[in-house]
């Protein structure tokens, strides 16, 4: 079972214009890059017109080093300082499951720990130091 943790940079909107700068500046490769309006249809929460070219996640390499990405949906509060988080992968859900609960403990959960169409256990969670986790769990191999 591996664990990896991956800087996370949440944008304002401009996610897409970051990735490209860093792609030049850095020399980096794209490996993903999905925007709001590829993903599924939910109609219990349709997508305003304004978030679909917003990048839902995206994930470059520079050097060795993966970086990923996102955009806030449209109306989320974002404020600079707070858009760097972790985000913690693994493809156990056990594992995923004890990492949430251990972070979440004195701390704020944004969004629980849930099945999503990206992910079998995904969540948010501020810890109560102030830091932003993301627990991403993959398929198991």
């Amino acid at each position: 079972m591996a664990v990896q943790v991956f800087p996370y940079l949440v944008m304002d909107g401009n996610a897409g214009e970051a990735i490209n700068f860093y792609k030049e500046a850095l020399d980096a490769e794209i490996l993903f890059s999905q925007s709001f309006g590829e993903s599924p249809d939910n109609p219990e929460y349709p997508l305003p017109e304004e978030a679909k070219d917003r990048i839902m996640h995206a994930t470059i390499k520079i050097g060795e080093s993966e970086l990923m990405f996102s955009d806030t949906f449209p109306g989320q509060p974002h404020s600079e300082g707070s858009q760097v988080t972790l985000c913690i992968t693994t493809n156990d859900p056990e594992k995923s499951k004890k990492l949430f609960d251990g972070l979440k403990e004195g701390g704020e959960v944004t969004m629980p720990l849930q099945k999503t169409f990206f992910s079998p256990l995904y969540g948010c969670v501020i810890d109560k130091f102030g830091v932003t986790f993301q627990i991403y769990t993959g398929e198991e191999k």
